[in-house]
């Protein structure tokens, strides 16, 4: 066996990288979305005040044009009137109060049986007038269009006499528009890269208390597991004398006995667990030049061999399938503890008759280890719990007496501290797949 043991250094804890990216990620959204309606309904707000100003104009003009109607109509029945007026010298109708400066109107008269009188401009929908207000596209150009009835005042009542239609395209408006959206488009990217800066600082302001508390946590986990191993070790020890005498203990204290020494052994690996998930998450990663060249086969090869009567007691066959050698980089004893732990669940969670399958393979840029097993399996609603520290399924807990529920969390940690992943594959009743996989030599 050719694998030893480096050191190892601090680095960012995973799950609070994983925390900090759905706290930005949430900020961000939040504030994005605020920021867009908000846009929208600045946007929407300016485009009904633009058209609204546009309306008011074209009632304005057909205002205008409405008091020259029977002028215009009396001249068109004396043939005074063409069917299209010209603009006069300086660019507008010679009719009184009219406002038409602009090429993009129009103006049309209409009798009383809606028959065209007279025309001027250049802008003319081809519609009816059916309509009050309409826009309508011709020639991707969209033209707003605005009827008015002209009615003649009489002593009793108002009588009809007419109608006047006003046209103007809304090229103007449009190219207002189009310049706020820029306006808007410019201001969105630069309102992006001020939230997007404001929601890291906030997700780190609020990570603070988290990671303080964390340490606070970690250290007294660290101090509590180390102080207790003096006294669970001492009373191990005055078990262990007191069953090498059995002629000094009472029969009726026997069974007892064995209880306080299982006990005392289930406290004794939980301790022991959480000492190490303490130094691993004080010490995660070693340094790149402290990290030995390990024959992962061959470890592979020595943990089968270990577990192998481990195993065969239970009933459950330990298969090794490796089809060449592979080497990574790493520290030894963890690397042993990951996949001791992994193994170890595979063969308590497995029946007796099932199967354990150990697979050592290369694919690309990446060394990957599966561990399989034909045992109870895993709920997909449990799967995203299970890397979680003192967590055990229910089923899991009547398969196991005596776990820590620690087993996974220690080998995700160190699964990680090697640059590497653990993915879970399982069917309830049918077993899991445990994937590890890690950069190969030459991506170290």
């Amino acid at each position: 066996m050719a694998w030893d043991i480096g050191s190892t250094r601090n680095v960012i804890n995973p799950q609070f990288r994983a925390l900090s990216w759905r706290l930005l990620l949430s900020y961000l959204g939040v504030m994005m979305a605020i920021s867009g309606i908000s846009m929208i309904a600045v946007y929407e707000f300016f485009r009904f005040s633009l058209y609204q100003q546009l309306d008011r104009q074209l009632l304005i003009l057909a205002d205008a044009a409405a008091h020259s109607f029977e002028e215009i109509k009396e001249k068109k029945e004396s043939f005074e009137v063409p069917d299209s007026l010209n603009l006069d010298d300086d660019n507008d109708l010679d009719i009184p109060w009219q406002n038409m400066h602009q090429p993009s109107q129009g103006i049309e008269w209409f009798d009383h049986n809606r028959q065209l009188i007279t025309k001027v401009g250049k802008v003319f929908p081809p519609l009816d007038l059916s309509h009050y207000h309409w826009t309508y596209t011709v020639n991707n150009q969209k033209i707003r269009t605005l009827t008015l009835q002209v009615n003649r005042e009489t002593e009793s009542q108002k009588q009809m006499i007419g109608y006047v239609r006003i046209s103007e395209s809304t090229k103007p408006v449009e190219r207002v528009l189009i310049k706020l959206r820029l306006v808007m488009m410019l201001g969105g990217i630069l309102v992006s890269g001020l939230t997007a800066f404001g929601g890291m600082w906030l997700t780190k302001q609020s990570l603070k208390p988290i990671e303080q508390s964390f340490e606070k946590l970690k250290q007294f986990t660290a101090d509590a597991s180390h102080e207790l191993r003096n006294p669970l070790a001492g009373i191990r020890t005055c078990v262990e004398v007191m069953q090498s005498h059995p002629e000094r203990i009472h029969p009726a204290d026997i069974d007892k006995l064995k209880a306080i020494a299982s006990g005392v052994n289930q406290m004794t690996s939980l301790v022991e667990d959480l000492l190490l998930l303490a130094r691993t998450d004080q010490d995660s990663i070693p340094l790149a030049t402290d990290w030995v060249i390990i024959p992962l086969n061959e470890l592979l090869e020595d943990l089968v061999e270990f577990l192998f009567y481990q195993a065969e007691k239970k009933g459950v066959e330990l298969i090794l399938d490796m089809k060449t050698e592979i080497k990574i980089k790493g520290v030894g004893n963890q690397l042993w503890r990951l996949f001791l732990n992994l193994i170890e669940n595979a063969i308590y969670y497995t029946d007796t008759g099932g199967k354990v399958t150990v697979c050592l393979e290369q694919q690309e840029k990446w060394v990957w280890v599966r561990i399989e097993d034909t045992g109870i399996g895993i709920s997909p609603e449990q799967l995203p719990l299970i890397f979680d520290r003192l967590w055990r399924a229910d089923q899991a807990r009547n398969c196991r007496k005596g776990g820590s529920g620690l087993g996974l969390a220690i080998a995700q940690t160190l699964a990680q501290n090697h640059q590497g992943e653990i993915m879970v594959t399982s069917q309830l009743g049918k077993g899991s797949c445990f994937s590890v996989r890690f950069p190969t030599l030459a991506n170290t």
